[in-house]
């Protein structure tokens, strides 16, 4: 991704809250490859993803025009929730981190908003994606 004037600040750095959004996409993008499709599982399963505890260390500050990557790999689950290491790193300098960040989510009941427990095939293929 890039960073627009509407991610940065008064000094022309990305806004610490954008590098959430950037996370986000990161977390979306990567449920997609593992094939989970969000909206079957809100409408039709009645089921969906929140997060429950996220933390970002900000390493280097990102500025206006830097092409962003940001990944997401799994590295804990349990019964109802999953663990997330995030990274953000900047590409036009040869992959500089930029941004640490963990998100633990829930898998929830979209009805009652109560933890239920995680389809083992969700995270079949995650070890080996980014």
């Amino acid at each position: 991704m890039r960073v627009y004037y509407e991610d940065t600040d008064a000094q022309g750095l990305v806004y610490f809250a954008n590098y959430f959004k950037f996370m986000e996409r990161a977390r979306t993008e990567w449920l997609r490859s593992l094939g989970v499709d969000q909206d079957v599982l809100l409408y039709q399963e009645r089921r969906h993803f929140v997060v429950i505890d996220t933390s970002a260390e900000f390493v280097k500050p990102a500025k206006f025009n830097d092409e962003l990557v940001a990944t997401a790999r799994l590295t804990g689950l349990t019964r109802a929730t999953f663990l997330i290491e995030q990274n953000i790193y900047r590409t036009n300098l040869d992959g500089e981190l930029l941004c640490k960040g963990l998100t633990k989510a829930a898998y929830v009941n979209a009805d009652t908003r109560k933890p239920v427990r995680v389809p083992a095939s969700i995270f079949k293929d995650s070890n080996h994606v980014d």
